[in-house]
């Protein structure tokens, strides 16, 4: 089987955690524990979110810009998918080598093209970095030219345009190395967001949904399965409520319907449904959401939430 498989945010931080290299490479271990034997005899390409790093990566050029200069966030999407995958690429290949299995692991630092007119560009939505005061957000406004909004009302954050994935740069390579007997880690955070030039590729200040990325990625490798894992066991209508219900076995046409109805969060569940929608649609096969946890179970139709046609 082939397959693209999508980790969250929590194979690498658990809420409570400060974010060190040894809580990171100790949670992306406890992932490779769980999922391990999956890679035996699949060919699968791996891939990762990178919202807190990436936080953390700005606030240490915010805080360091006297005396460093402060990198533009395309790069620190590519510091993030660097950092992340020595982690991950660190505790995989640990307990690949542990367990016997033939595979070498290898990140790949990924650009995704998105398209230079996407209305994203004139309505950044995708928060990222700390919180503000009122009056902080201003300065930041008239200072560095951000776009500040209030987020849930714990205060202002900078928010980036989030536009939509078109492509992948190097999916060729990915491709050579699932073919081979290497695990690639890719698209990290979706990506490096560029858009086509004359001369080649240029990066711009954008976040790129990694499920999304993670989805284009699997439609254009053409995989049997497209697993996304998340910090729970499926997806659920009426969350955090006492009538909540576990989806399992779905058609995509009920997931639709679920989606306009307005079940998912955005930020949150949401990007997960779109990205197993538009797998399920493009390719016909099936896409799973749920933890790593139920991901053996989930592949056999037995747990998680599985999207058909």
């Amino acid at each position: 089987m082939k397959a693209t498989l999508a980790v969250g945010g929590n194979a690498l931080l658990e809420k409570y955690d400060r974010g060190t290299a040894e809580e990171q490479i100790y949670r992306a271990e406890i992932t490779a524990k769980k999922t391990y034997e999956f890679f035996r005899d699949n060919e699968v390409v791996l891939t990762h979110g990178n919202g807190p790093q990436v936080g953390a990566i700005l606030l240490q050029n915010e805080f360091s810009s006297s005396v460093s200069p402060a990198m533009p966030l395309d790069v620190c999407g590519a510091m993030s998918q660097g950092n992340i995958g020595y982690f991950l690429q660190t505790s995989f290949q640990k307990i690949f080598n542990d367990m016997g299995i033939q595979k070498k692991v290898v990140t790949l630092i990924t650009r995704t093209v998105v398209e230079r007119n996407d209305p994203a560009f004139k309505n950044p939505t995708k928060p990222v970095g700390k919180y503000y005061t009122r009056d902080e957000a201003r300065i930041l406004e008239m200072n560095n030219g951000f776009v500040m909004k209030e987020d849930a009302g714990r205060g202002y954050r900078r928010v980036v345009p989030s536009p939509a994935p078109v492509d992948i740069v190097e999916i060729e390579q990915i491709r050579y190395l699932m073919n081979g007997n290497f695990v690639p880690i890719a698209a990290g955070g979706g990506g490096i967001p560029v858009v086509k030039t004359d001369g080649g590729y240029s990066g711009v200040e954008a976040v790129i949904d990694k499920d999304l990325a993670s989805s284009l990625i699997a439609v254009e490798l053409d995989v049997d399965c497209f697993i996304i894992l998340t910090a729970v066991d499926a997806a659920y209508i009426n969350f955090n409520r006492p009538e909540r219900q576990k989806l399992g076995l779905i058609g995509v046409d009920e997931l639709k319907k679920l989606r306009k109805e307005g079940h998912f969060a955005a930020g949150s569940m949401l990007p997960k449904i779109d990205a197993a929608v538009n797998f399920v649609e493009k390719t016909g096969r099936k896409a799973i959401v749920t933890n790593a946890e139920n991901m053996n179970d989930a592949l056999k139709d037995k747990a998680g939430t599985i999207v058909t046609t």
